[in-house]
């Protein structure tokens, strides 16, 4: 008895020692990350607001982890080429990026065949930010806000256009929805790219434009166009003064909103590692300051947060898509 009590007593010392050995290890291992630097695969190219905003939170990552996060322009077929580098990489935390309304729940009603699923082959880690996107009007068309617009559409079915910057894109999706929403006729226009489409607004070869905010700001504020709503649920802090649609057509709402994402398949250890670094960087004053300058919002959420959120947005909008004559190509 006494030989199995000592034997017993032997194992039990072990098996404290070994969990003593191990809980320090993993609270090692979670507080490890990263040791080496960070890709950030970014499916658009340098130079655009996008762009400017994930090297701003990417510089904050790289300032609380002294670590560098290194943002890799992926352009191409609207932000697919960047996800689908995500959704290839290794779940180690050392190839992260940002997934968006565009790449992760429209383009599933838009792409015939993507090189991914949106919602399973990702995991999301964290908003990034939410930013709205405007309608603006040539300065002389003869309407001081969207009610007047509305109104004028009406009366002409047919005779006013709005533009936007592709197919399949947010900016579409907008002008789609307030056409529905507001029983209004109005011809689309679509141009690759908002600065075309800005220069023709300029010249008063279209009527309407519906923009993300950052591609409008500049020509809001120095008197070019006539900004009359912003698509966000709530006004836009960069443009106070701007109704959102909401206000005129009640629960009209579209942000254009990205997430951090990893390859599926990460470590909730490590999950929850970067989101909290994420958010801590997504929370700082300077990073929010920065952010309002483009018209953007920091969107710090937790991991199920945002699960929740994309899968939400991808059921809300597949419909306005088919409804909107969206053929997947």
């Amino acid at each position: 008895m006494s030989t199995d009590r000592s034997l017993m007593s032997r194992r039990s010392a072990l098996a404290l020692l070994g969990a003593s050995i191990a809980a320090p290890r993993v609270a090692t291992a979670q507080g490890a990350w990263p040791t080496r630097s960070v890709r950030y695969s970014l499916g658009f190219a340098a130079g655009g607001a996008t762009d400017t905003l994930s090297r701003i939170f990417c510089q904050k990552m790289s300032d609380l982890t002294g670590q560098q996060f290194v943002v890799e322009n992926r352009g191409g077929a609207g932000g697919v080429l960047g996800a689908d580098a995500i959704a290839k990489a290794q779940p180690d935390g050392y190839v992260l990026g940002m997934g968006s309304i565009a790449t992760n729940a429209i383009a599933v009603g838009t792409y015939a065949k993507l090189p991914y699923q949106a919602g399973k082959d990702f995991t999301f880690i964290s908003g990034l930010w939410q930013l709205p996107n405007v309608l603006v009007v040539k300065k002389d068309l003869p309407v001081k806000d969207l009610k007047e617009f509305i109104a004028l559409a009406k009366a002409s079915p047919g005779k006013y256009s709005y533009a936007s910057p592709g197919i399949g894109t947010t900016l579409h999706l907008s002008g789609e929805m307030m056409k529905s929403a507001a029983g209004i006729d109005l011809q689309h226009i679509t141009y690759k790219g908002g600065s075309p489409a800005m220069v023709d607004l300029l010249a008063g070869r279209i009527d309407t434009l519906f923009d993300n905010l950052p591609g409008s700001l500049q020509q809001i504020r120095d008197g070019g166009v006539r900004a009359i709503a912003v698509t966000t649920a709530g006004r836009s802090p960069a443009v106070p003064d701007v109704p959102a649609i909401g206000e005129v057509l009640p629960g009209y709402e579209l942000t254009s909103w990205t997430a951090l994402c990893g390859p599926a398949g990460m470590a909730p250890d490590l999950v929850a590692r970067i989101n909290t670094l994420a958010v801590q960087a997504l929370k700082d004053p300077t990073v929010g300051a920065k952010f309002a300058e483009l018209g953007a919002q920091p969107f710090p959420t937790s991991s199920a947060e945002i699960t929740a959120f994309r899968d939400k947005e991808e059921a809300r909008l597949l419909p306005v898509i088919k409804a909107a004559g969206i053929v997947p190509s």
